[in-house]
């Protein structure tokens, strides 16, 4: 890479700027150009999997957590509706009671769901995204002028 790629720190933009001030042919800036727009893709590929990695692992390790929780809770919810069921068949037939703690569980389930359905999101590379936005507008306003 020559001295003027050097001192423009692979920005494309600066590259360009700086790059007029030197008296090189259209071959060689045209080289050089094409040369950093390759550095550039390289660069948002990597940001991109970088952004994705971290963000699936965020996400795998709250679903690891939310399992482990899921297993335990059933097992408390089970001791604890059986009980409520057996208090309740103190005051009615045995059978209405567990219909009525299965109901009830039902209710709380749904509303569970519905809300945790909510909160599960995809990772997106959000910065990615931005700068891809961003070097393709500055590459049509070069173009353009």
């Amino acid at each position: 890479m020559d001295y003027t790629a050097r001192a423009a720190g692979g920005n494309l933009a600066d590259y360009v700027d700086h790059a007029r001030s030197g008296e090189r042919s259209t071959a060689e800036l045209v080289r050089d150009i094409i040369t950093n727009v390759q550095e550039m893709v390289r660069s948002e590929v990597r940001l991109a999997k970088t952004e994705f990695h971290e963000e699936t692992q965020r996400t795998l390790s709250g679903a690891r957590m939310m399992g482990i929780a899921a297993v335990a809770g059933l097992f408390a919810l089970g001791f604890v509706l059986w009980s409520a069921a057996m208090l309740l068949s103190l005051v009615m037939p045995f059978w209405a009671a567990t219909l009525l703690v299965g109901v009830v569980l039902a209710v709380i389930a749904g509303a569970l769901y519905a809300k945790a359905r909510g909160d599960v999101q995809f990772p997106k590379p959000e910065k990615t995204i931005e700068n891809v936005k961003e070097n393709v507008e500055w590459m049509k306003a070069r173009t353009r002028s």
